[in-house]
């Protein structure tokens, strides 16, 4: 197994729901302090490292779609859920001594910085964490597609994302018990056997800038590092031969 990382920086992506724990709701402190763990340990490997947080545990814009709210506006509120996650993240992050800037797609200038794509690459260089907020800043987008595309703005090597399971099933092994556990399928695997990894327009972009997909568990100890090291429990999403 290397000793090196595999990457050289990395988009990782994680639900807004990683953040509350085994609450219902809201941010758990612990859950947010594994993930600064987790984090802090690549950095110290040397590796880039930008985030995307999704805000499902404050607001879900198609929730509020249900409750009646007009789809725009609904969107724009659960964008304003993932800078209180961004802004959360952040200050843990720097807790335990990890520079971190907050980037926003909606401009909020006394709370964290615009998103200005060279300004982002610039602090990355300099070994900060960038988190990038707000999503992609337009309605009908998910974090998942803003996920993507910050990872092709950012020449990242790889997308990781964190989830609730150690991989890819062939269904939620939490319902199935007879889910099949895939170690790596192509982009075009997940969109027509529609497997809900990410959306679709996340894969097609993953798909035409050439950014794999590692889907790995965020919760187990050690494994972004881990799968960074190419020795953890994940599923590749890549081009097929």
């Amino acid at each position: 197994m290397p000793d090196q990382p595999l990457y050289r920086r990395v988009l990782l992506k994680l639900s807004g729901e990683g953040l509350m724990g085994d609450q219902g709701f809201g941010l758990e402190p612990q859950a947010m302090d594994r993930i600064a763990q987790e984090v802090q340990t690549v950095c110290d490997m040397g590796v880039e490292v930008c985030l995307v947080i999704g805000g499902g545990n404050i607001f879900r814009g198609l929730s509020g779609v249900g409750a009646g709210l007009d789809r725009t506006s609904a969107d724009h509120m659960g964008m304003l859920a993932t800078v209180i996650n961004a802004l959360a993240v952040q200050s843990v992050l720097e807790k335990v001594g990890v520079q971190t800037r907050v980037l926003s797609a909606i401009p909020m200038s006394t709370v964290c910085e615009p998103y200005i794509r060279r300004r982002a690459i610039r602090h990355m260089e300099k070994g900060r964490v960038v988190i990038f907020a707000a999503g992609t800043g337009n309605p009908f987008f998910t974090t998942d597609t803003a996920a993507a595309l910050r990872a092709a703005e950012m020449n990242c090597d790889a997308l990781f994302k964190g989830t609730q399971v150690d991989g890819v099933y062939s269904a939620d092994p939490k319902k199935d018990k007879n889910a099949e556990r895939l170690e790596e399928l192509t982009y075009r695997d997940v969109l027509t056997r529609d497997l809900k990894v990410m959306d679709a327009s996340a894969i097609s972009l993953a798909r035409e800038n050439k950014i794999p997909v590692l889907v790995f568990d965020i919760h187990a100890p050690g494994a972004f590092a881990d799968v960074i090291l190419g020795r953890g429990k994940s599923t590749i999403i890549r081009e097929g031969d």
